[in-house]
């Protein structure tokens, strides 16, 4: 996915289709309460250390802590397996629970080590106690990840691959649900999601070109748990939506994706969004995050309009001119459906239905024969029935043979029955005739 990930609009282009994961999806998709959409993480100036952090966390001695801590690459993080064994041994189920949640954010979600939490992660987790919002700090590193992937060609994906599938299940494979459920308290998104069934016999090639010639009839624009309200179309004087990660911040517009949201698509404004990206580690980077900090407490959203055709004409011209950052685009040559390609590779559940079919075509022209055939049904009775006779003749005369040997023999036996040549030979003319029938 990340070959196919737009750095200059922060975006998914497939073909002529642009997709990207938003702030509403992944707050739907989360369950996160929308209370906590505006109050947003940023990195604080001076930030406690991470001893500290650890020790607020699992409530365990500094010694304990500061014994644990290993340096990996540029930063500093503790390992997995020192975790699970304080969740299995700490007295405190409260505290069992956050560690293991603190486990979760660092392997699955923001998994820059290998098998360790990193310190970010600490600090950012520890904040969540505050009723700050995660789905901008996923949003973000998802982005800056596939951003690095993409102008790289290559490298490790830093962020969270289950829920980025997820949410690209969602708008590739259509579905009929009732959009009712999400109402539902029992309801969720994620669950039903992981209960469907995946294609796992697709090639890589056939993905790549089915994804970039991608037809907008092929798209289910809006996720089927997502019900669409207002949009978040701007942050003070950004144009488009700034996000704060836990290693860097990037930015993407909504307006861009419209019809995600089941709204009438036109050019949207993308001034600054390609050099919105910077990381914590660059000079100067403290004032960017406060300037951020300070617009998403200027927060402008609009609601939804969808009337006549879902994108405009202008947009039609304007997308088709667009130059998309060295993302390839659709190959015009073989262009095949979603369904050929996807039927490239026949599924196991797929090659037994052939087969299946294929025995029954072969038993149904069989029936057809037999029934259309009373004639060669006739002649084989017949035959049978002629077969029958010889059997029974020959079995009789097979009898008949053998009582003329045995009164033969009884006629030459001229010894008494009760010596024992007279035993052994009836023996032996027994066991003659038994082998004879």
């Amino acid at each position: 996915m990340a070959q196919l990930w737009n750095p200059a609009y922060s975006c998914f282009t497939f073909g002529k289709v642009d997709l990207v994961p938003t702030v509403e999806e992944h707050t739907a998709l989360l369950r996160c309460p929308t209370v906590q959409v505006d109050i947003i993480y940023s990195k604080a100036a001076n930030a406690q250390a991470f001893v500290k952090k650890l020790m607020s966390i699992t409530e365990i001695s500094e010694q304990w802590v500061t014994a644990r801590i290993q340096q990996q690459g540029d930063g500093k993080c503790i390992p997995w397996v020192s975790l699970r064994d304080l969740i299995v041994a700490h007295p405190d189920t409260k505290r069992k629970v956050d560690i293991f949640a603190l486990s979760i954010y660092g392997l699955v979600i923001f998994p820059k080590a290998l098998r360790h939490i990193d310190e970010a992660v600490a600090v950012f987790f520890d904040r969540l106690n505050k009723r700050v919002t995660p789905v901008p700090v996923i949003l973000a590193e998802t982005f800056r990840s596939l951003s690095a992937c993409r102008r790289a060609g290559e490298g490790k994906f830093i962020g969270c691959a289950q829920l980025l599938l997820a949410w690209f299940h969602s708008h590739f494979w259509k579905v009929d649900k009732v959009s009712y459920q999400v109402f539902s308290e029992s309801y969720s998104s994620l669950n039903e999601i992981t209960t469907m069934s995946r294609r796992d016999d697709i090639s890589e090639e056939n993905w790549i070109s089915l994804l970039r010639n991608l037809q907008e009839e092929d798209v289910e624009w809006r996720a089927h748990w997502f019900v669409p309200d207002e949009i978040l179309y701007r942050f003070g004087s950004f144009d488009w939506v700034p996000l704060l990660g836990i290693w860097g911040a990037i930015g993407y517009a909504p307006l861009l994706v419209l019809r995600q949201y089941r709204s009438r698509q036109f050019i949207s404004m993308t001034h600054g969004l390609a050099q919105s990206e910077f990381s914590y580690r660059k000079n100067n980077y403290k004032k960017k995050v406060q300037e951020i900090s300070y617009a998403w407490k200027q927060i402008r959203r609009m609601k939804r309009l969808a009337v006549g055709s879902m994108a405009t004409l202008e947009y039609k011209g304007w997308l088709s001119k667009r130059i998309n950052d060295n993302v390839p685009g659709p190959n015009l040559e073989g262009i095949q459906s979603m369904e050929e390609y996807l039927k490239v590779i026949p599924s196991e559940l797929e090659i037994i239905k052939h087969d299946f079919e294929k025995r029954n075509l072969e038993l149904g022209k069989k029936d057809s024969t037999i029934g259309g055939g009373k004639n060669v049904f006739e002649v084989g009775c017949r035959r049978s029935k002629t077969r029958g006779r010889e059997v029974e003749k020959r079995e009789k005369n097979r009898g008949i043979r053998l009582g003329q040997f045995e009164d033969r023999l009884q006629e030459a036996t001229y010894v008494d029955k009760n010596c024992w040549i007279g035993k052994g030979i009836i023996a032996v003319a027994a066991r003659s005739s038994r082998r004879k029938s």
